[in-house]
């Protein structure tokens, strides 16, 4: 028999699983990341951080609320399903332990700075990426609660010195944020290929 012939022995692929808690956590932050952006550009154009009312204004296509007011409304009311899903999901990894695979560790920093395999580094550079967004988003938390109810959380406002100080750095950790989960799509992308992005959202849920 001809080696050189192709055999029609099929390969397989070992399937990759999410726990459902993980699915779930997925899609709660995407929407509610998807409705603060939209409402928050709708606060952003009413009464801009930078330049005033006059400053540049985004299309009416990308903003969700109407008007100042109904920007607020949704902005806040998705900034608590977007802390309340941290919350829940912080605690789960904890009683889990997940927390062990999730975060970045000396021996990451020393894959990083010495592996000679891609991969390796593709997963420790990962987790570091899964660790430094944790200190953002509570800062972006952090910061939009003294802008929610600067009255009753004015040491909020103290604590970064001025309101302007305030609003600015919540705006900033918008592309932050933005820009972590492009760097952890294309990790992902580069860890698991588009099976692991499709199994942290439909795979065996449909």
């Amino acid at each position: 028999m001809d080696s050189s012939l192709p055999t029609d022995k099929p390969s397989f692929r070992r399937p990759i699983h999410q726990a459902l808690p993980a699915k779930i956590f997925h899609w709660i932050n995407l929407i509610s990341l998807f409705l603060m952006i939209t409402s928050g550009l709708q606060i952003y154009n009413a009464n801009p951080v930078f330049g005033g009312r006059g400053g540049w204004q985004i299309p009416p296509l990308f903003l969700l609320g109407g008007w100042l007011a109904g920007g607020r409304h949704w902005h806040f009311a998705a900034m608590w399903l977007f802390a309340l899903n941290l919350l829940w999901y912080g605690i789960y990894i904890l009683i889990t332990r997940r927390w062990r695979h999730r975060f970045v560790s000396s021996k990451d920093i020393k894959a990083i700075q010495h592996s000679h395999n891609p991969k390796r580094k593709n997963y420790a550079w990962h987790r570091l990426a899964y660790t430094a967004i944790v200190p953002i988003l509570l800062l972006a938390i952090f910061s939009g609660i003294g802008m929610y109810k600067p009255a009753q959380f004015s040491w909020i406002v103290d604590f970064f010195g001025s309101w302007q100080a305030l609003r600015i750095v919540h705006f900033v950790s918008v592309p932050i944020v933005l820009r972590f989960t492009i760097i952890h799509s294309l990790l992902g992308l580069k860890v698991g290929g588009s099976r692991l992005l499709e199994s942290m959202f439909w795979e065996g849920m449909l």
